[in-house]
């Protein structure tokens, strides 16, 4: 089976006078496989998939790269929807099933689209270009499977959803005024489980303005909403960005709560594997090409799951996807880094109600420096005065060398990408090339993210430091990062720090780690937060588990790191061992 994929947004027949139609072999013969119809309003060229031959000159020639012509195994069958003619496509659906269902897959695949075909947003169309789906056509396409007597209930409103949106940002525009009245909360006559659910998930925002809000914060109103319904079933996309470890974990807990004591159905999209790992009882993984088409995998335990997805490899479906990716669990975690890059000595800063005290560090030539904390810790302020934008009380703080910071919150600002200087080799590495002629405050949280990460790496340094890297990019994205990153350090001799909340990426990425605690002070309105001085990595993260009481283990197949189960026999046989975690 032969699919061809037009990216509208990207194609500018304007520029190249329809090079695709004047190229195609068989147009030249006379044939119509590409073609413009000239009374649409937007005039796109238009494939024929049945008589492309696949010769693959369009693809290759066209200068926004827009063309996408991909062979696919019959047995896949038709797609299940499809936004158009020659529109991205998906193959397949989950089932849901009672307990949590995650759903994995890399950036532009198609899970946020199945989420709303699931909670019943999006009719699926089965690929009818020429007509409209009904709920008649979806009830006999899936007869004798278990999404027919799913989509029955859909099609009578029999089924209640919540669900969370993936960008929480999206919040401070349409809803105004403070927390407490958007959520209608009155201390005397509140619901018992709402209260606690607020008390769960640490809200103690009630009178901030949601406006005014962190992207914690907006995360953290955002499944309230989702949870605080009485639903059938539960679908979230990507709660776990802007949280700490330990708001994670929370996070796990109440969906576990929810699950366990409701007997409810929960769906869950995510890129953090631990918690994926954590939360799901089965998995399934999407795999394609981003923007073209999304294949939705048989349903797998999550062990299976995830650890195919690593792979690259679906057994069930005798299919490879990409190669596969490991861990590097035996790397030289202890080896010596001979070439001092950088000393920082202790140093204090205070403000009115945060004070942060941080122990004195060095970093060495080729060495990368993962830290972890809560939020609210003063990981921000610890880089910030590294890097000079603050100043800690004492003036102590000078580090006479070339800084390239990328903060955790992005500028967006009203130029195109191309603008920026950026290097060419990270440009093709990082695969931001279609970017280019988008102007900044147009890019996606995924795309903002990694021209915010080129835009770093392209200036020339000794240190460089990231600020949540991850956030917004798939698994694949966020262990090539790290991937790369280890590659520039060793060969070009960079120090580099790591702020992050995703701890297989830490754990993949860092050769010692700074750990940041946070407690307050006897006047009950001061937070102090500390950081450690530079740990190798096996005691930072024993540190830095036990202050949230989480244990990993290793998965031998992959390496990856796994979050014990909480009071599991093995959870409790590490924590008496003072293991929390296990570092080979």
């Amino acid at each position: 089976m032969r699919i061809a994929v037009l990216n509208k947004d990207k194609c500018k027949y304007k520029d190249c006078n329809y090079l695709c139609v004047r190229l195609c072999p068989m147009n030249k013969r006379g044939g119509k496989t590409i073609v413009v119809n000239p009374e649409s309003q937007n005039p796109k060229p238009e494939i024929n998939e049945v008589i492309c031959t696949g010769c693959g000159i369009c693809t290759n020639r066209c200068p926004a790269k827009a063309i996408h012509i991909i062979n696919l195994p019959d047995e896949i069958g038709t797609p299940i929807h499809q936004y158009g003619k020659n529109g991205f496509r998906i193959f397949n659906l989950p089932s849901p099933k009672k307990g949590v269902v995650g759903i994995v897959g890399k950036n532009g695949i198609g899970k946020s689209t199945t989420l709303k075909i699931l909670s019943g947003q999006i009719i699926p169309n089965l690929s009818y270009i020429d007509k409209e789906a009904n709920w008649g056509d979806i009830i006999k396409y899936f007869k004798g499977k278990e999404l027919q007597k799913f989509f029955l209930k859909i099609s009578k409103n029999e089924l209640n959803f919540s669900y969370k949106p993936q960008f929480v940002e999206g919040i401070r525009k349409i809803v105004k005024g403070k927390v407490r009245d958007v959520i209608k909360y009155n201390h005397k006559n509140f619901d018992a489980q709402k209260r606690n659910l607020l008390h769960e998930l640490n809200i103690n925002f009630l009178d901030n303005n949601v406006e005014e809000l962190s992207g914690g914060e907006l995360q953290k109103l955002a499944i309230y909403g989702c949870l605080s319904k009485d639903a059938d079933i539960y679908l979230l996309d990507e709660p776990s960005s802007y949280l700490d470890v330990e708001e994670r974990l929370n996070l796990a807990k109440v969906i576990s709560g929810i699950n366990g004591v409701q007997d409810k159905f929960i769906i869950l999209v995510e890129h953090d594997l631990a918690l994926l790992d954590y939360l799901s009882d089965y998995i399934y993984v999407i795999f394609g090409k981003s923007g073209a088409y999304g294949i939705i995998s048989n349903i797998k335990s999550t062990r299976i799951g995830i650890n195919e997805y690593l792979d690259g490899f679906l057994k069930a479906e005798n299919m490879r996807f990409r190669n596969s990716i490991k861990f590097e669990v035996i790397r030289a975690r202890n080896r010596k880094f001979p070439f001092l890059l950088a000393k920082y000595p202790s140093f204090t800063k205070s403000y009115e109600h945060f004070k942060l005290a941080v122990d004195g560090g060095e970093i060495y030539k080729g060495q990368i420096v993962g830290v972890l904390g809560k939020n609210a810790s003063g990981k921000t302020t610890f880089i910030k005065i590294l890097v000079g934008a603050e100043k800690d009380d004492t003036n102590k703080v000078d580090i006479h060398l070339k800084i390239s910071y990328k903060p955790q919150y992005i500028s967006v600002m009203d130029m195109k990408v191309r603008q920026l200087n950026l290097k060419d080799e990270l440009i093709e590495k990082f695969s931001i090339k279609d970017l280019l002629e988008k102007n900044i405050d147009e890019l996606s949280g995924g795309e903002l993210q990694k021209v915010a990460i080129v835009d770093c790496l392209s200036k020339d340094a000794d240190i460089y430091l990231f600020d949540e890297p991850s956030a917004y990019l798939d698994v694949e994205e966020r262990l090539n990062l790290a991937k790369f990153l280890r590659s520039f350090a060793g060969e070009k001799e960079k120090g580099i720090f790591v702020i992050d909340h995703d701890i297989l990426f830490i754990d993949y990425i860092s050769d010692a780690l700074i750990v940041f605690e946070r407690k307050k002070d006897d006047a009950p309105s001061i937070v102090e937060g500390h950081a450690s001085s530079i740990l190798n990595v096996r005691d930072g993260m024993n540190k830095f588990l036990k202050s949230v009481g989480i244990t990993f283990r290793r998965e031998p197949e992959t390496g990856r790191p796994r979050a014990n189960k909480c009071d599991s026999v093995i959870d409790r046989g590490q924590k008496e061992k003072g293991e929390y975690y296990y570092a080979d």
